[in-house]
């Protein structure tokens, strides 16, 4: 499939060579730091590296968990890795800090955030939280995604009170210490069910938006356009191995588990089969890619919830034509 990446005369720059001036045919180094400890949503990434799928493309690709420094466009910026999976909508707060980053590819083509309550009569629908207590990460994405969630069904967020909790909703729900917490259905949504605390989730897409790829892969502008062969080379990879996480979860599921000691076979599978029943990887898009629609889906929830909005057209311009 043809992948475009229209970044002007650029392209002139790379005179036969691939990234650090690798010699044509030579396989391309490159680094990808995760956004979180590897999972099931990262099954496609492990199946294309275990496979042998980056190397194909040309890039000797080395995944790595995110370590003390989580600020993935920082280390873009300083060099220390030339990939990064982000949430999209931390790419505003990034353009607003000063970061030009590029999104080039998708885990997943839906939302994942949720806001997670204690299953009960108090709470059967997200306005009936006004005036109880909602833990939040302290992430402004989170907010975000708490406001629209009970505007969306007729509340007023304002009535809410809020607590940050860090990444912690799932001590805190199963605790009883709060009414909810904002959190990802496919991941703290699933370890509460294995816990066997009862909940409600209202996912984002349910409620406030329709479908946008919650989990992108970005590089730095610069690297973008200067090297565009690589960027679809890694583009390619990332295709095939979502292509196979779709099309066949438990073969995906297998290299992840395969490529990460200590990860509970149990959950991660848990975990899998929630991104499977909601098509969480295609969505009736190429499964890896990111487009144009999807594109503007996410922008028309992000202004209407108050997220900044990258301006500098880059992000248009790597989209899959």
């Amino acid at each position: 499939m043809k992948r475009v990446v229209a970044l002007l005369a650029t392209v002139l720059l790379i005179s036969g060579c691939g990234k650090d001036g690798a010699e044509p045919g030579a396989s391309s180094e490159a680094t990808l730091v995760l956004d979180f400890t590897p999972n099931a949503v990262h099954s496609g990434l492990y199946a294309a590296d275990e496979r042998g799928w980056f190397a194909a493309e040309g890039v000797d690709l080395q995944i790595r968990a995110p370590g003390d420094s989580t600020d993935a466009p920082k280390l873009l910026a300083a060099g220390r890795t030339d990939f990064a999976v982000m949430d999209i909508n931390d790419l505003g707060t990034a353009d607003e800090r000063g970061f030009e980053l590029v999104p080039i590819g998708a885990l997943v083509q839906v939302p994942l955030a949720s806001v997670i309550a204690a299953d009960g009569d108090a709470i059967r629908h997200p306005r009936d939280l006004e005036g109880g207590e909602v833990g939040v990460t302290g992430l402004p994405s989170d907010d975000a995604v708490l406001d629209a969630v009970v505007e969306a069904d007729g509340g007023d967020p304002n009535a809410i009170d809020r607590t940050v909790i860090g990444f912690d909703a799932v001590a805190a729900l199963s605790a009883g210490r709060l009414d909810a917490a904002t959190a990802f259905w496919n991941a703290e949504g699933v370890a509460l069910r294995e816990l066997g605390v009862e909940t409600r989730e209202f996912r984002v897409g349910d409620f406030a938006a329709k479908p946008f790829p919650e989990l992108v892969l970005v590089t730095t502008s610069e690297l973008a356009q200067a090297e565009p062969e690589f960027i679809e080379a890694v583009q390619g990879g990332l295709e095939r191995g979502y292509e196979l996480a779709a099309e066949e979860p438990d073969a995906a599921l297998e290299d992840l588990l395969g490529a990460i000691d200590g990860l509970e076979r149990l959950t991660q599978s848990a975990q899998m089969s929630a991104l499977t029943e909601a098509d969480a990887f295609s969505a009736g898009v190429t499964p890896g890619s990111l487009t144009p629609v999807r594109y503007e889906n996410w922008k028309r929830f992000a202004k209407a919830s108050g997220i900044d909005v990258p301006q500098t057209g880059l992000i248009q311009e790597t989209f899959e034509k």
